[in-house]
């Protein structure tokens, strides 16, 4: 019996599905530690959850430190301690250190969040990434700019989701930049080479540090630009074809850089870019699952639900690699605006036309909130044997389907 913690801030719906594949596992004894109450769970995923620790921030390692030992104490033991979330990775690893229980150490874990630090530890071994400086201060700043030109990409250290990032054009906009957030040793801020080229994911099953599997996902516009632009719809596709030749070399370098930033088993998600010369470059990687409905994706490209296979890896160390089938893609519905949901246009003409290959679908619901998320108010996934089909099938649903906001 493997007494396994599982540590979830707030029960979000993605946060929910991946309770629900921990708490499915056979031969596990389930501690869950939250800000949230269990009782925000259903009747039936709450009765697998056998030990609970309430604390009020589960980001401060001290507070995830002494709700550990108490499960700890209660379940005589833990051999599994592991969350889905970006910010939890280090507070995880720090107790993980703590009181001994196995998986992704501290060291490695900051490998992963510090993306300057991730970057240095990159280029140290000879793994293709953009060049980059972290700025503590305005002379830094304007230095990195002359050597590498515009335009430059400036985000925390510590960012996730491309959430702080901006593209600055220009010597004007610097020095606005530079005004307004003013970087200094207490605040940093990294400032990246701007890359021209294809943007992708790339998605690693590893095992005791080997990769056992791997998918990618290409962006349609990048997510930095869709940042910037928050009417934009934009797209994720999973091609069918990703163990295609052309692929080789960003195989090699996602290899590379696991090995070098310290991974042991577990899922990651790595962005980066392809070169119109064909060359590639990798912006940022994370221990954790995608996010982006990337593992929705996944499991509907090989009839294999892949929020399952990661609760069964994390925990037995275990993954069955599933036979690709399909190629599968998001189309991401927002619109102009920042009122609520008034309308969503030309839902019933993409149904007519595509409704064959829409495999789940969240649509924008009228009188709904504006989303703070880049996902937007609402998207629609599909999937075909055939990559070009769910390429053409994406564009055309964000181009069919218009939101009205009021």
């Amino acid at each position: 019996m493997r007494k396994v913690v599982f540590v979830a801030p707030f029960f979000k719906p993605a946060t929910v599905r991946f309770i629900q594949s921990v708490a499915k596992l056979e031969e596990i004894r389930l501690g869950l530690i939250s800000c949230d109450s269990p009782k925000n769970l259903g009747d039936g995923l709450r009765a697998r959850i056998g030990h609970h620790a309430h604390v009020g921030n589960c980001m401060d390692a001290g507070q995830l430190a002494i709700a550990t030992r108490r499960l700890y104490r209660e379940m005589g033991g833990i051999d599994v301690m592991f969350g889905a979330l970006e910010e939890m990775q280090v507070p995880i690893a720090r107790v993980r250190d703590f009181l001994d229980i196995p998986g992704l150490r501290t060291e490695a874990a900051i490998n992963f969040r510090d993306k300057a630090r991730m970057k240095s530890v990159l280029r140290a071994n000879d793994v293709p990434c953009a060049r980059h400086c972290l700025v503590t201060n305005g002379p830094e700043a304007l230095a990195f700019v002359h050597a590498v030109g515009f335009p430059v990409i400036v985000k925390p250290p510590a960012g996730a989701g491309a959430r702080g990032t901006f593209q600055i054009e220009n010597e004007a906009q610097l020095r606005d930049y530079l005004g307004a957030y003013k970087p200094d040793p207490r605040r940093p801020t990294l400032f990246e080479e701007f890359i021209k080229g294809e943007e992708y994911s790339f998605e690693s099953i590893s095992i005791h540090g080997n990769v056992v599997w791997s998918s990618l996902t290409r962006y349609y516009p990048s997510p930095l630009e869709v940042l910037e632009n928050p009417w934009i719809q934009w797209c994720v596709l999973l091609p069918r074809e990703v163990e295609h030749p052309r692929f080789e070399n960003i195989r090699a370098a996602n290899d590379a850089a696991l090995k070098a930033l310290g991974m042991g088993t577990g899922l990651s998600h790595m962005e980066w870019f392809r070169r119109t010369d064909g060359s590639v470059a990798i912006s940022e990687v994370g221990a954790r699952p995608p996010g982006a409905q990337i593992m929705s994706l996944m499991s509907y490209a090989t009839d294999k639900n892949f929020y399952d296979a990661w609760a069964e890896l994390m925990v037995f160390h275990r993954f069955h690699a599933p036979e690709r089938r399909y190629a599968a893609g998001a189309a991401y519905l927002r619109g102009t605006g920042r009122g609520k949901v008034k309308a969503v246009h030309g839902l019933d003409r993409a149904q007519k036309e595509l409704g064959s290959v829409v495999m789940e679908a969240r649509l924008p619901q009228r009188g709904q909130a504006r989303s703070s998320s880049y996902e937007g108010e609402g998207y629609v996934i599909v999937r075909h044997p055939e990559t070009e089909v769910v390429k053409k099938v994406l564009h055309r649903l964000v181009s069919l389907i218009r939101v009205e906001y009021e």
